[in-house]
């Protein structure tokens, strides 16, 4: 079954709004952190389109990794409080880090970022918690996610 399937379109779903940066000649900027005085948190122009975001837990028997390039399982977490930085780190990392090397057959599996995003607690100046990211995004380039991880390795054990 390929990801265009009419399988797939048949699927519950919800139509979002998503905001997609458009391309444009100057390199977009996007400060995490307050950026120097002057200067704008981010550069760029958004389009909002409106797209079906599928439900696909009825097919989760029915889609692989190896073959969909996602799959759908559950994991039962120990972890009390995902607002809690240290026992993320301590309880979630180690189950989650054991649960890809079951899931996939892994050799190592390394965890080594997560943000805690909430609009009400960032909103309140909770320290630690963003908001939530309004633009469609991919966090680490192929390069660059190899990196970190590298870098997270040697620092972790």
């Amino acid at each position: 079954m390929s990801l265009d399937s009419q399988f797939f379109k048949e699927l519950p779903h919800v139509e979002g709004e998503l905001n997609y940066l458009t391309p444009t000649a100057e390199k977009p900027v996007n400060y995490t952190y307050d950026p120097p005085p002057g200067i704008p948190q981010r550069s760029g122009k958004y389009e909002v389109r409106t797209l079906p975001i599928y439900n696909a837990r009825t097919i989760s028997q029915e889609v692989s990794l190896d073959q969909q390039g996602f799959a759908l399982t559950e994991h039962h977490s120990t972890v009390k409080d995902f607002y809690d930085q240290d026992e993320v780190r301590r309880v979630y990392y180690p189950e989650a880090e054991q649960f890809l090397k079951d899931l996939t057959g892994a050799q190592r599996v390394i965890v080594f970022d997560h943000n805690l995003r909430n609009a009400e607690r960032a909103k309140q100046g909770e320290q630690g918690i963003k908001t939530p990211v309004r633009g469609v995004h991919n966090d680490f380039t192929a390069k660059s996610g190899y990196s970190r991880a590298r870098t997270c390795w040697k620092h972790r054990y």
